[in-house]
């Protein structure tokens, strides 16, 4: 028991005088000057970096509601353009009735043409609305990046003075 007893204050003193020998030393008011300025660029940084995430959320957002809108109009164009002209068929004689479908048929496909490229050029709109917007997030995410390295660096510098 004696031995038992022994050993554990001997091991006691061991990891005291290791633990004493591992200790930091204090920071100096330049380290410490160094470390909030880091710390503020760091929070300036971050919160511009979700500021721009978020404009361009919502331009993403913006431009989608756009792209629909025009697409809706587009389509609810080329119905109207049809309905017109299958209304004017319907209404022909008899013997101009092949006639006046196969005119509704072509005003048809153009009604649809036209809409289905509106349709193509909003889709390209908003992609090229993301496209930026991914550009805008990833070049604010680099920039804080390079500013938390910075403050990194001053405050290594700074320690070692």
């Amino acid at each position: 028991m004696n031995k038992l007893i022994v050993a554990l204050v001997s091991s006691l003193f061991a990891m005291s005088a290791f633990a004493a020998a591992h200790t930091v030393a204090p920071a100096t008011p330049a380290t410490l000057k160094a470390e909030a300025k880091a710390d503020q660029a760091d929070v300036k940084a971050t919160a511009a970096e979700v500021k721009t995430g978020a404009k361009a959320d919502a331009n993403v957002a913006a431009a989608s509601n756009k792209a629909s809108a025009k697409k809706a109009k587009a389509r609810a164009k080329a119905a109207k353009a049809t309905n017109k002209a299958r209304a004017k068929a319907a209404k022909a004689n008899p013997e101009d009735k092949v006639t006046a479908d196969a005119k509704a048929d072509k005003t048809e496909a153009k009604a649809n043409a036209k809409a289905d490229q509106k349709v193509v050029n909003a889709n390209a709109s908003v992609q090229k609305v993301k496209v930026e917007a991914t550009a805008d997030k990833l070049n604010a995410k680099t920039d804080t990046a390079a500013v938390k390295a910075s403050g990194a660096a001053d405050v290594k510098a700074s320690t070692a003075k």
